[in-house]
Formats: C-alpha cells, sequence, structure tokens
C-alpha cells in the first residue's frame, strides 16, 4: 500500500479502527504470505506448538525445580517422550494430510480480497467474544453426544481421552473427526458473524491458546479462569476434572452450560 493511500485510510479511520489499523496496514504488507495457500496450516500448527512451548519447558524442569510443581495439577505426574512424541506427531500428520488438502481446495476457488480497513476495536472484541460463546455451546453439544453414545465414544473420542492427566500437546491428540468437527465450528461462528479477517485471526489465536491452557496440566495465579470473575468460567482446573470424570465438565470453556444440565463438578 502507498503512502498515499495509507493516509487515506487513516483520515477515514474511526479511533477505534485508527487503534488497529497500523497492525492491519501490516498485515496487508505481507500478503504474499497471508494469501499463501500454506499460510493457515503453517499458522495453526506454528501458533499451537508456540503456546505448548513453554508448558513442555515446564514439564522438562519440573523434576528439577520443586517450586514449579506447586502449580501443577498433578504435582508427580510429567509426560514422557513417548507420551509427548505422538502427539506432536499426531498433530502435524492430521494438518499434513486432512487440513492442507481442504485449504487447498478454498485457495483454489480464489482468496478473497481483504479490506483496507481494519475493524474498529469494539466490534472485534464482541465478535471475538461471540465466536467464543457459539464454539463453547457447539462443542457442548458434540461433546455430550461422543460421551453419551458408546459408538461415537468409541469411535471419534476415546483417543483423547488416553491421557487421564492433561499436557499441553495433548491438546490435539484427537481423531481426524474430532479436529474437523472443531475446525468446522471455528469457519462457521466467523462465517455467520461475517467477521473481518482480523477478527478471524484474533479469534483462532485465542482459541487456540484457551484450549492449550485447558489442557497444560498447570493452574496460575494468572490463568484464565482466575481472572473471569464469577465462577462464569472453568479453565484448566474444570477440564482436568472432565479427563479424570469423564461425566462432567463437558463445556470446553464457559461453565454455563453444564451448571444448566447439572452437569458441572468443582475441583
Amino acid at each position: 500500500m502507498s503512502g498515499r493511500n495509507t493516509s487515506e485510510v487513516h483520515i477515514l479511520c474511526s479511533p477505534g479502527q485508527l487503534f488497529l489499523q497500523p497492525l492491519w496496514d501490516q498485515l496487508r504488507a505481507w500478503d504474499s504470505l497471508t494469501q499463501s495457500p500454506l499460510f493457515a496450516v503453517l499458522f495453526s500448527i506454528t501458533t499451537y506448538v508456540g503456546f505448548c512451548l513453554p508448558f513442555v519447558v515446564l514439564d522438562v524442569l519440573c523434576p528439577w525445580v520443586p517450586s514449579l510443581r506447586r502449580y501443577k495439577i498433578h504435582p508427580d505426574f510429567s509426560p514422557s517422550a513417548r507420551q509427548v512424541l505422538p502427539c506432536l506427531g499426531q498433530t502435524l500428520y492430521q494438518h499434513a494430510v486432512f487440513v492442507l488438502p481442504l485449504t487447498l481446495l478454498h485457495w483454489a476457488r480464489g482468496p478473497a480480497p481483504w479490506p483496507r480497513e481494519a475493524p474498529e476495536l469494539l466490534p472485534l472484541v464482541r465478535h471475538v467474544v461471540c465466536c467464543l460463546l457459539l464454539f463453547d455451546a457447539e462443542f457442548f453439544v458434540w461433546h455430550v453426544l461422543h460421551h453419551k453414545v458408546p459408538w461415537l465414544y468409541r469411535n471419534f473420542h476415546k483417543m483423547h481421552h488416553q491421557n487421564s492427566a492433561s499436557f499441553a500437546l495433548a491438546t490435539q491428540y484427537m481423531s481426524a473427526w474430532e479436529l474437523f468437527s472443531l475446525g468446522f465450528f471455528d469457519m462457521l461462528n466467523v462465517t455467520l458473524l461475517q467477521c473481518h479477517p482480523l477478527t478471524v485471526l484474533v479469534f483462532h489465536v485465542l482459541n487456540i491458546w484457551l484450549s492449550v491452557e485447558d489442557h497444560s496440566g498447570y493452574d496460575f495465579p494468572w490463568s484464565t479462569h482466575r481472572l473471569v470473575p464469577f465462577g462464569w468460567y472453568g479453565g484448566v482446573t474444570h477440564h482436568d476434572l472432565h479427563h479424570s470424570q469423564f461425566n462432567c465438565n463437558f463445556a470446553p470453556y464457559f461453565t454455563h452450560w453444564d451448571r444448566i444440565l447439572g452437569t458441572l463438578r468443582s475441583a
């Protein structure tokens, strides 16, 4: 984008847009990368592995740094290489075999041009929150069905429960059907709400972080469930209990659906 065009966009922007416009201009300047058919896969993998790595390092340090164990939900558990490597391998395999072909099919239709203007800040926040709430409801229904129907659990969800004590890289240790379902819910929501591309990126980053945090096995003073008031957000302790008891805490993030249906359990 030329300097003149950038200035024209800034003049037309509202204050909320001006806050995000420099970031959006920078992303648009990298259009050779962001419009690449490989971008979605690389973005997903690097974001996911990047969020997992700090917890992997903590897991390695925990046996040697006892003070870290007070933040672990299972202080005596540290995932072994035999547990971690298959999880990482499964993530890479599924992105190469399933996610990449779907991305290429979508790209072959022609990537949609990105708008020149950034979204306003408040609509971005509103859309991200709405996407999270919709995803939470959709996965809650999916999750309950795949626990209550033995055939669905056995064929599609059991894989995710092979590790009773969670760790970060186990987040995406799941069947192809489960990965496809989560991706479908993601894309359905941003499409229904007609989200700006920057909003879509922010939602995907936040959704990946929250899912990794849920499976990390660490309960820090700054964990999300401690920052959201009134017990509205379940977080890592909420989801860890699901992995150990199976029949409770089906919602991935928030607590209202489990509370309504009587499946909420406190750690």
